[in-house]
């Protein structure tokens, strides 16, 4: 096969087409959209293919019926048929400050009628967006197909300015039911956006929507599978070790059979040959943190996190669930999946090592100060873990909570509970790289953190006490919680660590074999 460019950044179906890019072919998706209803939603993270899949909607609609060639739909759809196509994108510019959206919107709604030779409208724009549909639709005698790119930008922007993000929800609501009430005038429509915000908050005038998010049957039509990157990228594999670039980028889940990539890091990987963090950098999740941190939450349990379809789309400007921030977002997946009273339950953790590493390493820098100083040592802790170094765990490990400024200390009270340094501590490891097992279950409890090493095990208990005891030590004893690990035949080291209450740092670190 021959190599061909790749489409970094590339959001435009033509171009892609028409300039030899690669191309991952969705279109039997969209063919079966097509055929199977009339009005969807979908949510996906940043840069997993939401727009150029929209692009490829639009072209389609469009009868462009040359950028199809080869691809599964054209035989399969009717090019004589052509019909008007509105498409909204919110992905451009700020909307953080009040009346931005209605301008910006205003400005859109102008530029279509003008383009489409109509008179200028006037009045609110949900009356002007359904005199455009209706207008479009008698002009041209087709139903109007209406794409919206990024719904929920308008509200995302605004979340740290709460009256703006409810301004921008109540205008977004008015101006989205037009979808509904000009039904008679619409032949097809597709929402896209990065959160899932509840039917109640956004969506109560435009209750007709289905959402694809969660359907097996679509939970590839958007990032790479297996398959694909075997069938059209095999020219860029021969270089590259196939299980790290599992390890690094697969692992994305919305409940069907094969899991998939992100296209941003397999196109950059290709680009660069570098294994590296390159979707998370594209945006840090400030406000993703910030949440984390008003609701206290233990970073250890991000590997495994239990939630309903129900609180998954729990998102809204007064109701922010993290498990819904964290897998609407990309930073969690599914994992698994059972039933509790006949509905299903979702087991959620880390998609794969980059976003692991990448996010606990950000976590880092508001549970404990970041400090150059501070980076050499989380690089020191993972090689003497690795090496299986106790002694330098423990010289190492004391230095980074010392290293922990007094004042920030006396302005967090989360640091007088023992999940505070069980959070840091593995933060640290897991942005090292090393392979942790949190919250671990056992017959007799949950083991705080086990990290597995090539050569041994070592088993950590965390404990915030008044003065030292060995407590955390004589746990690990007591509750045997080296007995489930015995099978693997390596050596069995245990840590237990102690932390005063008031002093904030370590009063005890003790280590034996098991």
């Amino acid at each position: 096969m021959t190599r061909r460019r790749l489409p970094i950044g590339i959001q435009t179906f033509r171009e892609i087409r028409e300039r030899g890019y690669y191309y991952v072919d969705k279109t039997a998706y969209a063919r079966r959209l097509v055929e199977e209803g009339k009005h969807y939603f979908l949510s996906r993270p940043r840069r997993f293919g939401k727009s150029l899949f929209l692009d490829t909607l639009k072209d389609l609609f469009e009868g462009n019926e040359r950028l199809f060639r080869g691809l599964a739909i054209h035989e399969r759809w009717d090019w004589s048929k052509r019909w008007p196509v509105v498409r909204i994108s919110f992905g451009g510019g700020s909307y953080s400050s009040p009346g931005a959206l209605e301008a910006r919107v205003h400005q859109r709604l102008a530029a279509w009628e003008q383009r489409n030779g109509l008179a200028a409208g006037s009045g609110p724009a949900a009356g002007r967006f359904a005199a455009l549909l209706e207008a479009l639709h008698g002009k041209s005698g087709s139903r109007v197909v209406v794409l919206v790119d990024e719904y929920d930008k308008p509200i995302l922007d605004a979340l740290r300015e709460p009256e703006v993000a409810r301004a921008n929800r109540e205008f977004l609501r008015g101006f989205y039911g037009v979808v509904k009430d000009s039904d008679a005038h619409i032949r097809f429509s597709f929402f896209t956006g990065v959160s899932k915000f509840t039917k109640v908050s956004l969506f109560s005038e435009l209750n007709n929507l289905r959402d694809i998010t969660l359907r097996p049957e679509y939970s590839a039509i958007c990032g790479y599978t297996e398959a694909d990157l075997d069938e059209v990228f095999a020219p860029e594999l021969p270089d590259l070790d196939r299980e790290l670039i599992r390890e690094w980028y697969n692992g994305y889940s919305w409940r069907g059979a094969a899991r998939v990539y992100n296209p941003f890091d397999i196109l950059l990987l290709f680009d660069t040959g570098e294994f590296d963090i390159h979707w998370f950098e594209t945006a840090t999740p400030s406000f993703l943190v910030e949440v984390m941190r008003r609701r206290e939450i233990f970073t250890p349990s991000l590997e495994i996190m239990f939630a309903t379809s129900d609180l998954l789309s729990a998102f809204d400007v007064e109701r922010i669930a993290p498990e819904a921030l964290l897998f609407q977002t990309g930073y969690l997946t599914i994992t698994g999946e059972d039933r509790r009273g006949g509905r299903p339950r979702f087991r959620l953790g880390y998609p794969n090592r980059e976003v692991r590493q990448a996010l606990n390493d950000y976590l880092l820098h508001w549970m404990a100060p970041t400090t150059i100083e501070r980076m050499h040592r989380e690089e020191d802790l993972g090689d003497l873990l690795a090496a299986g170094d106790l002694a330098g765990v423990e010289a190492v490990t004391r230095a980074l909570f010392a290293s922990n400024a007094h004042d920030w200390h006396r302005k967090n009270e989360l640091t007088r509970y023992e999940g505070y340094y069980a959070s840091v501590f593995y933060s640290y490891c897991a942005g090292s790289g090393l392979d942790l097992v949190a919250e671990d279950a056992t017959n007799r409890g949950r083991l705080d953190l086990a990290v597995r090493l090539p050569d041994a095990m070592v088993l950590i208990e965390f404990k915030v006490v008044d003065q030292p005891t060995g407590s955390a030590i004589a746990q690990l004893r007591a509750k045997g919680y080296a007995d489930k690990y015995r099978a693997s035949g390596k050596p069995i080291h245990l840590i237990g660590v102690e932390f005063s209450r008031t002093e904030r740092n370590i009063v005890a670190f003790d280590v034996e074999a098991a």
